[in-house]
Formats: structure tokens, C-alpha cells, sequence
């Protein structure tokens, strides 16, 4: 086997395609070229029904499905993600862009290259900073009730559509009054087409695969033509509208589609667009990557392959920026259609490159065919794609588990349904990072003592253990860090005090990882403190890098006891007579 040299190795890290390009085989084309016809016929009524819900043109949704996945296959290190629009990152996109433009209007397309350009930046710079490690700074009930509400504000917001009433507003109260107050308007051919296409596409999700397998197909054919199903919605719809004039009684229509390869766009660089645009494109920017990791790595999984969350950045962020320069709006890796795109059997990101190649067919051959495709029909599609994603057992759940975990969840679902998805998030990322910052600014500090005939020192509340008036051991489990060393530190003042017996106190420090110059500084203090009492201070189990820290100040030469090895040898030393 030949060797690789470092430069080699470190393009094959860069460029994730150089590696399965090598090993790419005909097996591996069959599957893709299956996997790739599947995908997109799915992705044919979704990227217009999400351009729709981005208050983009429809072909704007086909133009985000090619270029885009072309640049994640090079780039990005998951064998299955498939990256196109979404809906809760084009609803995002919908509530940044209309805080600067009109939906509609030039100046909003031309925003929206802007914001894909944007996060397409922010997230390649991350990636290039190795920043993947922000993801876990979204805890993931945060994540699923931010993306809960989300999907309940598009599905009302897709009534306006369904029923062929004019609807606006971003949050719960706004929908809602804007839904009463129109109702009396409501078109009902609008209605017949929206409610049947609800009917079918549901049916179709629940029951269609099933009832094709009793009727005798095969289960390859009857998934295929589940898959299908959407794409079959939009064929009847349109002929039924076509055939019956029901765009001259008020059916709103998709219209003109433009015939053509996605168009080499430039996005502004205006200073002041860029300033009102940033923080939504920053947001954008971690809500689809949290996303689209843990769709890529679940998938990974299955096949025990691995992603990397640093490459997975620079993927999507050149999958933006792709979409920036071609007509599109942000993009990033979806649940629905990875999973059918894994499904359908997938071996490799060229899966990705021939859907865009079907994708750019379908917008020069099919496009002329959709004028009289009803938009009720593509909300229909949103509204079923999205009620899939709510999930609201998860207040259930974190309230029986942790009642924190609940507060974080319920409170970003009721900020999002009530002020909007960008107040929502920025509360969820607020809740996250506050909800670990209380958590370690509390540490689990348990008193332990020696079960007998072992070496094990166990939290005298729980067990039967071994324990010396004289000596006091206290497991600290958690790292030390400026916010909860003063806990520490008080706890141990309030625990030495009053005990005239106490002559040792030794910190087990199993369990910390890290500590930083506060932290220092309060065990110097601490250590002070307890002199004045008489007290010796120890250390016992102390990591390798934290001793290296704890070496490289002068806390070890004004330490007034020992650092031990374990902390048997310390309780054995220190309890032994004189």
C-alpha cells in the first residue's frame, strides 16, 4: 500500500472526496444513481415548497439543491447528508429578511444571496478555527423545543396558502389573530385543493406503504412509491387546477418558473446590510449545523463510520457560500431527506452530486410544467414535513428527569411561539450556556469515607464506610473554575468550623479535569484559612495536567499539607498513630 506523505494526508483531510473518490467502485454508482433518482423526486415539491416558505421565488429552492450539495460532497465528511433548504432554517431565513426588505422584491433575493454568503463565511472561518465543539453548547432539549415551536409557527403560518388567505406575522399571537380575522375570506376551491392535498400527503406518510403491500407490491417498490407520493400530490393538483380554470377563481398558482441552470449571483456587500444581517446569519449559522451534525453523526452511526464536526462546518459553509453565488438562499444538511437518501442506500457524497445533476434536469426540462401547480398544494407539503418534527413529549420527559432541563425547554418554547424563531433561539443558547454555568457553578461536592476491606472511599450518605474525627475528605466532581470555586471554598469553611477534632482536610480530586488561576487563587486562600485553624490542607488523585499546572505556581511550596498519590495512601497516612 502506498504511503502517504503528511501533505497528502493533510489534502485528504481538507478534501474529504479524495478519500472515497479512490476507493469508489460500480456497486458504489449503482447504489448512489438509486439513492440519487429517490431523493430527488422527494426534493423536487420540497425545495419549492421551502423557497416558498423562505419568501423566495420557487426556482430559488432548486437552485439551493445543486450547487449547494456539490460543494458539501467535496468538503464535508459524512457519506449520506443531504443538504438543500429546510424548513426551520428557511423559516429563519424568512423572518432576517424581512426585517430589511419586502418579500417579493428584488432587494429581498438579493439579501437573501447576502445571508447564505454570511453564514457560508461564519461557518467556514469556524471550521477552519476548529470551532466544531459549539454544539455542545446547545443542550439537546433546547435544541428540540426551539425546533418544536418552529414547526408549529410554519405550520400555522402555511394556513394563509391552504386556505387562500392573505396571512402575516411571525409569532403565535400574530397568527392566530391574523387566522380570525380572515376566515370570513377564506377561498374554498383554495381550501378543497389544500385540505385534499393534506388528506393525501398524511395518508401517504401513515398508510400508504402498508396499503401498497397488501395490495402485493414488493417492499423495495412499495417504499419507492411512498417516497413518491408527494411528487404524485403536485402531478394531480396541478392537472385538476389546470383542467377545471381554477386560477381564474382565485387559486393562487406557483406561475412562470424560469427554465434554467442556477444563475452566477453576486451578493451585496453593503456595510449596513451586513450589520443587520450578521446576528441572524450567526444564528442561522449554529441552529443548521447543530442540525445537521446530529442528522450526520445518527447516520454515521448505523454504519459505525465517523463524521468530523470541523470538517462539517467548512462543508456547510462552502454549501452556503455555493448557494450565495447561485441564486439561493442558506441551506443546511436535512433529516427527512438524509434519511430516505441512507435508506434508499447511499454509499457515497456522489449520491449528493447526481441528485444535483437530476435536480438541474428537473429545472430545465420540468419547470415549465409547474405554472399551474397551486401554492396550497406546497403548503400542504411544508405542514406535513414540519408537524414531523414537533415533539412535545419532550416536556414530559425533562420534567420527570430534571427539572431544569424542563425550565430551559419550556421557556424557549414559549419565547419563540410568543416573540419569534430569532428571540427563541437567542433565549435557547441564553438557556443552554446559563444552564451549565448553574450546574458547575454548584459542583457535587460529596464527604467520603473507606468501605471497609477495600481501598474505595464512597459518600458517607449512601454507605456504610469508614471515617477518622481527625480527617475530613471531600470529593470534588467537577472541574475548578472561577464560577464555583467560592461555592467550594464555602462549603469547606462551613464544614471545618466548630469541629475542634478536624486536623486534615484533603480534596479528592478524581474528578477534576481542569483548573483555572481563580481557582488557584481561592485554594490559596482556602489553604490560608484553614492554617489559621490548624488545619493541614491535602490533595489526593490529582490528574497529570493539573499537577502540571499546580507545578507551575508557587500553590504547592505554601501548601500546607501533602498531594498523595491515591486517596487510600492518604487516609492511611494520615490516620496512622503516632
Amino acid at each position: 500500500m502506498t504511503r502517504l506523505i503528511p501533505s497528502a494526508a493533510l489534502l485528504d483531510k481538507a478534501l474529504p472526496i479524495r478519500v472515497w473518490a479512490r476507493a469508489y467502485s460500480r456497486g458504489d454508482f449503482s447504489a448512489d444513481g438509486l439513492a440519487a433518482v429517490i431523493v430527488t423526486i422527494m426534493l423536487i415539491p420540497q425545495s419549492l415548497a421551502y423557497a416558498m416558505l423562505a419568501g423566495m421565488p420557487p426556482e430559488a429552492g432548486i437552485y439551493a439543491s445543486i450547487l449547494p450539495i456539490i460543494a458539501y460532497a467535496l468538503f464535508g465528511s459524512s457519506r449520506v447528508l443531504a443538504v438543500g433548504p429546510v424548513a426551520v432554517v428557511s423559516l429563519m431565513t424568512a423572518a432576517a429578511l424581512g426585517q430589511v426588505a419586502e418579500a417579493g422584491t428584488a432587494d429581498y433575493a438579493s439579501a437573501a444571496l447576502t445571508l447564505a454568503a454570511l453564514s457560508g463565511a461564519m461557518l467556514l472561518a469556524m471550521g477552519l478555527l476548529r470551532l466544531g465543539f459549539i454544539a455542545n453548547f446547545l443542550s439537546h432539549p433546547v435544541i428540540a423545543g426551539f425546533i418544536t415551536a418552529s414547526a408549529i409557527l410554519i405550520a400555522l403560518g402555511q394556513l394563509g396558502p391552504l386556505l387562500g388567505i392573505g396571512l402575516k406575522g411571525a409569532s403565535l399571537p400574530e397568527l392566530l389573530d391574523g387566522i380570525g380575522a380572515k376566515l370570513a375570506a377564506v377561498n374554498p376551491r383554495t381550501a378543497l385543493i389544500g385540505g385534499l392535498s393534506l388528506a393525501f400527503l398524511f395518508w401517504v406518510r401513515r398508510s400508504m406503504k402498508a396499503s401498497l403491500r397488501r395490495l402485493g407490491l414488493g417492499p423495495v417498490l412499495s417504499d419507492a412509491l411512498t417516497k413518491a407520493g408527494p411528487v404524485l400530490a403536485v402531478v394531480v393538483a396541478t392537472l385538476a387546477v389546470w383542467a377545471l380554470g381554477w386560477e381564474a377563481k382565485g387559486v393562487a398558482v406557483v406561475g412562470t418558473v424560469p427554465a434554467a441552470l442556477p444563475p452566477l449571483t453576486l451578493p451585496a456587500f453593503s456595510p449596513a446590510l451586513i450589520a443587520e444581517l450578521a446576528l441572524p446569519a450567526l444564528l442561522i449559522s449554529v441552529i443548521g449545523f447543530v442540525e445537521s451534525v446530529s442528522v450526520a453523526q445518527t447516520l454515521a452511526a448505523r454504519k459505525r463510520q465517523r463524521i468530523q464536526p470541523d470538517q462539517e462546518l467548512i462543508g456547510l459553509g462552502a454549501a452556503n457560500l455555493a448557494a450565495g453565488f447561485s441564486g439561493g438562499f442558506p441551506v443546511t444538511g436535512g433529516f427527512a431527506r438524509s434519511v430516505v437518501n441512507a435508506d434508499a442506500g447511499a454509499a457515497t457524497p456522489a449520491a449528493g452530486i447526481l441528485t444535483a445533476l437530476g435536480l438541474a434536469v428537473a429545472g430545465l426540462a420540468l419547470t415549465p410544467l409547474l405554472y399551474f401547480l397551486p401554492k396550497a398544494t406546497l403548503a400542504a407539503t411544508i405542514i406535513v414535513a414540519v408537524l414531523g418534527l414537533v415533539d412535545l413529549s419532550i416536556l414530559r420527559r425533562t420534567f420527570g428527569c430534571c427539572r431544569a432541563d424542563f425550565a430551559a425547554v419550556a421557556g424557549t418554547i414559549l419565547v419563540t411561539l410568543i416573540f419569534g424563531v430569532e428571540a427563541g433561539i437567542s433565549t435557547g443558547v441564553i438557556l443552554s450556556i446559563g444552564l451549565h454555568l448553574w450546574r458547575t457553578s454548584r459542583p457535587h461536592v460529596a464527604e467520603v469515607g473507606l468501605v471497609a476491606g477495600t481501598e474505595h472511599f464512597r459518600n458517607i450518605l449512601r454507605h456504610k464506610v469508614i471515617t477518622d474525627p481527625s480527617v475530613v475528605t471531600l470529593r470534588v466532581d467537577e472541574s475548578l473554575y472561577f464560577a464555583n470555586t467560592r461555592f467550594l471554598e464555602d462549603l469547606i469553611l462551613d464544614r471545618t468550623a466548630d469541629d475542634p477534632a478536624l486536623r486534615h482536610v484533603v480534596l479528592m480530586c478524581s474528578a477534576v479535569n481542569e483548573i483555572d488561576l481563580t481557582a488557584l487563587e481561592t485554594l490559596e486562600a482556602l489553604n490560608q484559612h484553614l492554617r489559621d485553624r490548624g488545619i493541614a490542607l491535602h490533595l489526593s488523585e490529582v490528574k497529570g495536567p493539573v499537577m502540571d499546572r499546580l507545578q507551575r505556581t508557587p500553590f504547592l511550596s505554601h501548601l500546607t499539607g501533602r498531594v498523595f498519590l491515591s486517596q487510600h495512601e492518604a487516609f492511611a497516612t494520615l490516620t496512622k498513630p503516632d
